[in-house]
């Protein structure tokens, strides 16, 4: 889930960079490299909330467990069930 996050930010920095950092002639005809980043900017937005919600929604729930035997001694477990 965190790997669907990530690949749309990357998608989204894409978009950004092909609609603010690239000039395009405004005579030319055909393709417009700006209407295909914001198509990629809305795609990644998109996705970056959806894999949000998957993440929030997906009932992960943690568990910790911490014991001290009255010696100082200490020990930590953290369990994480989906």
């Amino acid at each position: 889930m965190i790997g669907g996050l990530a690949t749309s930010i990357v998608v989204f920095a894409v978009g950004a960079v092909l609609d603010f950092a690239v000039t395009v002639n405004p005579d030319q005809h055909g393709f417009n490299i700006h209407t295909v980043g914001i198509i990629l900017m809305i795609v990644g937005a998109v996705g970056a909330v959806l894999s949000l919600i998957a993440v929030l929604s997906s009932g992960m729930r943690r568990h910790r467990t911490v014991i001290d035997d009255g010696q100082g001694n200490v020990v930590r477990r953290d369990d994480t069930y989906i």
